[in-house]
């Protein structure tokens, strides 16, 4: 919209001429709108047909209504400013919103506005000087024109964006739906229907996914700024990605900066068909982390985590065999018995190794490590020759040391 300023000229003009002026540009708004369209159309041949006999005759009424609303803006502001903050017509708007749910850019909207001001300042400057309008003033139009035109196109930006974000929220909600057919529980998967839901969002089907899920930050955290082939739902209470084709040249680290600020779970590469296999092991260490038992402030691979995921994810089994197999070290201290576990651990992952070497991993003198296996053996006795026995204590103690119960000298 045109400001006071730039019609200041506009005050020092008779009244008398500012009505004839006014008057004589209404009575030739209609035909001005419809001498702007036709030229819109002679430089822009496609342009009848899309818009149809329907859009073109409501295309008119809003250069009309357009012409008539700056004439009236011109003309009134030495007496009524407030003129100047008349909204524009509202089909400018619906025209950006037209283009954006169609896909088409704002440019060649805009070239068409640019050539209809241009012809109306002709016209103008054509109906100025019969009515005897000073140049200062028909300058002053031609800077109000261009100040109007930018109230269009702004009008025009906002239907736009309205658009795409109508269009960014369509493909959110069709990719919630594609997300939530692939991760679902339920075997065989729907492969036509994936086919289907997936084309509406222009996904291609991978050979394989993997899925993250991530933990909520207690501060806000932009979303990821993931790749347009990444699959992301924002609105679970622990986001999900799906990830197409995990192990393509350059995604791991595509993935690390996109994910900066986020802590969560990606789980293992699996073929499309078991994508909720990834997102189960990816939720799984999301809760180990929850409970302190994985580390925390990044997006962590679940593939490099294998142990604590297999032997954390059920307490209360491995404790029930702890409570068996441990069971000669009830009569020992607190101390003297994780002393006891970390050397027998040593002993039982270097398959019998030598005091020596056990020594050098515990960091102890080997005498002391002979004198502790020395008293491994009297507690548990013939049991520890046992392969199965020997199994049974590496994983609990494997899950002790990695809920760091064995920490310590």
């Amino acid at each position: 919209m045109a400001g006071a300023a730039p019609l200041a000229a506009w005050r020092d003009v008779p009244p008398s001429r500012i009505r004839q002026f006014a008057q004589l540009a209404r009575d030739e708004a209609p035909a001005l709108a419809e001498s702007i369209l036709g030229e819109v159309c002679r430089t822009h041949p496609a342009l009848p047909a899309a818009l149809g006999e329907a859009g073109l005759k409501r295309a008119r009424n809003a250069i009309h209504r357009a012409v008539e609303q700056f004439v009236d803006q011109v003309t009134s502001s030495h007496q009524a400013p407030s003129v100047a903050e008349r909204e524009p017509p509202p089909e400018f708007k619906d025209f950006g919103r037209a283009a954006g749910l169609a896909g088409r850019s704002l440019d060649s909207l805009q070239a068409m506005y640019r050539q209809g001001v241009r012809l109306a300042w002709r016209r103008h400057a054509e109906q100025g000087q019969k009515v005897g309008i000073p140049p200062p003033a028909m300058y002053a139009l031609a800077e109000a024109g261009y100040a109007y035109l930018d109230g269009l196109v702004d009008e025009t930006v906002r239907g736009y964006a309205e658009a795409a974000a109508q269009q960014a929220e369509e493909r959110l909600r069709l990719q919630r739906r594609l997300m939530d057919l692939l991760l679902s529980d339920h075997h065989p998967l729907d492969i036509k229907a994936l086919g289907d839901r997936s084309s509406r969002v222009g996904w291609a089907l991978p050979r394989q996914v993997a899925v993250a899920v991530l933990r909520r930050p207690g501060q806000a955290v932009v979303p990821p700024a993931v790749a347009s082939d990444v699959l992301l739902d924002m609105d679970s209470e622990q986001p999900r990605l799906v990830v197409p084709d995990p192990g393509a040249p350059g995604r791991t680290e595509a993935l690390r900066r996109a994910l900066v600020g986020w802590s969560g779970a990606l789980g293992p590469p699996v073929p499309l068909a078991a994508a909720s296999t990834s997102l189960r092991w990816a939720t799984t260490a999301v809760a180990l982390m929850a409970r302190g038992l994985l580390p925390d402030g990044e997006v962590l691979h679940c593939t490099e985590h294998t142990e604590a995921l297999l032997l954390l994810p059920h307490p209360e089994l491995l404790d029930d065999l702890a409570a068996r197999r441990l069971a000669p070290l009830a009569g020992c201290g607190p101390v003297h018995a994780r002393r006891l576990s970390q050397t027998l651990l040593a002993w039982l992952e270097s398959r019998g190794g030598s005091a020596p070497d056990i020594a050098a991993r515990l960091g102890v003198h080997p005498q002391t490590v002979r004198y502790r296996l020395r008293q491994i053996r009297e507690l548990w006795g013939e049991v520890i020759d046992d392969p199965e026995s020997r199994f049974e204590l590496e994983l609990v103690l494997r899950a002790r040391r990695l809920r760091g119960e064995l920490a310590g000298r």
